[in-house]
């Protein structure tokens, strides 16, 4: 099975020695799956509505509510990851950014649970040194040679850094 190729352009804002960065998003799929639970507890407010309490029915507005928030929430990261550094944007009314430097990365874990299998996307922890950010996690992305890549930037920085690992 091909492993899809990334999305490459020149990240908005960004001052980059290089004009090439690779931009991931979290799946739709992956979001549909978060947001799930939530889905079914307001289909289940709304059955009581109709059945028993028709008051049932803002409890069903709130929770589809918080379903609409946490979905579009999940859309909204982005990840990049360039030669030099992973940056990690959330947020939808007060955003967040995230940045580690790539040399920091110490170890690499690749999941897929059952259900990513099925629509071929993977979570990718990544082990840093960072005090800040000592686990760095993309999640739902397509599932694709990403970790090489990243190895091979973490190398290179290492290399361009002089950083050497004593155990």
């Amino acid at each position: 099975m091909p492993f899809p190729t990334f999305n490459l352009k020149s990240m908005d804002n960004q001052n980059l020695n290089t004009p090439q960065v690779i931009s991931l998003r979290p799946a739709a799929v992956f979001a549909f799956l978060k947001v799930f639970p939530l889905i079914l507890c307001t289909l289940g407010f709304l059955f009581l509505a109709w059945w028993i309490y028709p008051v049932f029915i803002w409890f069903s507005l709130l929770t589809l509510a918080m379903a609409i928030y946490r979905f579009t929430y999940i859309r909204r990261i982005s990840y990049w990851v360039t030669p030099e550094f992973v940056r990690i944007s959330r947020g939808i009314f007060f955003k967040r950014t995230d940045q580690v430097e790539l040399f920091r990365v110490k170890d690499y874990i690749l999941t897929q649970s059952f259900l990513l299998q099925v629509f071929c996307l993977m979570d990718l922890e990544l082990r840093s040194t960072d005090p800040v950010n000592p686990v760095i996690w993309l999640r739902g992305i397509p599932h694709s040679n990403l970790v090489d890549t990243i190895r091979e930037h973490v190398q290179e920085g290492r290399q361009h850094n002089r950083i050497y690992e004593i155990n």
